[in-house]
């Protein structure tokens, strides 16, 4: 009965002093951080003249980078720019989309640390707005 009260008691302090506890706490919070996201939402960012627009989101999951983004040209006629610029790999990369009308792209890459996109529209590098960082 003594011994059976001793190891009562010794968990119950273990239990109490979160000993007990410990190693599946540490495993739910890593559990949770991993998983989480945040999501950050951007624009409209115009073209110079604004007859052309984007917006999107931006999130990172695990190690990989996810972007989300709307392409809008209010004229018609001639072609809306998107241009991404980015950060991975210990070098910048960039990439465009062209759309005419309204438009959803997304893309995605492991091992981003920053990127920065710009709208331009009725060529690649006409009517180019503001540089905006987005992640």
């Amino acid at each position: 009965m003594r011994k059976t009260l001793a190891i009562a008691t010794l968990a119950g302090s273990m239990a109490v002093t979160g000993l007990a506890l410990a190693p599946a706490a540490q495993a739910a919070t890593q559990t949770a951080t991993q998983s989480a996201t945040t999501v950050v939402k951007w624009g409209k960012f115009f073209s110079s003249d604004g007859k052309a627009y984007t917006y999107g989101h931006t999130f990172k999951k695990g190690h990989t980078v996810y972007t989300k983004w709307y392409g809008v040209d209010k004229k018609g006629g001639k072609k809306g720019w998107v241009w991404f610029e980015y950060y991975q790999n210990g070098g910048w990369h960039k990439f465009n989309r062209a759309w005419d009308g309204t438009v959803v792209g997304s893309w995605n890459g492991k091992g981003i640390k920053k990127i920065y996109t710009f709208t331009c529209w009725a060529g690649k590098f006409d009517n180019c707005g503001k540089k905006y960082r987005i992640y």
